[in-house]
């Protein structure tokens, strides 16, 4: 048992190490950066200055509608898809999800290009909706990281709970909103997380389809750009504490849709 033991922590080494310097060490780099300032003196600065710059707030509130309207339009989207290909007792159902998923085989700026190409026959000047086409590119980019949990989630529920629901007198819709849709919620907030978050800072999209208003991440490339890594370094933390916030609050919920779950079944 004793070797064993000592084989486990020497499996481990190589993880700890890849951790230390991959992860633990840059940002350690980013905090001295965000709490320092040119002559490498400790201040708070930084931190003031971003939630006083009507610019970082603004783009802050920006990308979080881009993300929120993209994560609604793929929610909307990917749950009625997901639904019916995990209860649909089609043969060939697995190749039709395999469809969603091939997108995501292709570089992605092959996939932005061709986007790019069929929002220029149907708007003519993309540079007239932005906004919009900010929202079809996220939306088709982050499409199956919604898909893809939601479907798992639904393909392993229990039907005789629905079909028990339907015994009991309730309705198709009914037994929908009270037995499939909450047991599918965990499968819901995995895709929200998988859809928000990256939404928030993949300013690639913005750039390839003629927007020019900043989301996070393009914030945050424009500082280092400009050689002003420690108001980067900043925004770049507190972009990390949102992330991490918002992951706490969907694993929490999640903890307590599986609790619900569980009750039911």
């Amino acid at each position: 048992m004793r070797s064993f033991q000592f084989s486990r922590k020497t499996l481990g080494i190589p993880y700890a190490v890849f951790l230390l310097i991959f992860v633990a060490a840059p940002l350690a780099v980013l905090v001295f950066y965000a709490f320092t300032n040119g002559q490498g003196e400790p201040t708070l600065e930084n931190l003031t200055g971003f939630f006083t710059n009507p610019n970082t707030l603004g783009t802050l509130f920006y990308s979080f509608a881009v993300a929120l309207v993209t994560t609604a339009v793929s929610l909307a989207v990917a749950y009625p898809t997901a639904y019916i290909l995990a209860l649909s007792r089609m043969k060939r159902k697995s190749v039709l999800l395999l469809l969603f998923i091939m997108p995501m085989w292709i570089n992605f700026s092959l996939r932005l290009t061709a986007l790019k190409e069929i929002l220029t026959l149907l708007e003519g000047n993309m540079a007239y909706y932005p906004f919009f086409n900010t929202i079809v590119g996220m939306t088709y980019d982050f499409l199956p990281f919604m898909i893809l949990p939601i479907y798992t989630t639904i393909s392993k529920l229990d039907t005789s709970l629905v079909e028990a629901a339907r015994d009991l007198g309730a309705d198709a819709r009914r037994a929908f909103l009270k037995v499939t849709l909450p047991l599918s919620m965990p499968g819901i907030i995995s895709g929200i997380s998988m859809v928000f978050l990256p939404s928030m800072t993949n300013y690639v999209v913005l750039e390839m389809l003629y927007n020019s208003t900043y989301i996070m991440g393009s914030l945050i490339g424009s500082y280092f750009t400009a050689y002003n890594w420690h108001g980067g370094s900043m925004i770049a933390l507190i972009l990390l504490a949102i992330i991490c916030l918002f992951t706490i609050m969907t694993g929490g919920s999640e903890s307590e849709q599986n609790g619900r779950g569980g009750a039911l079944l």
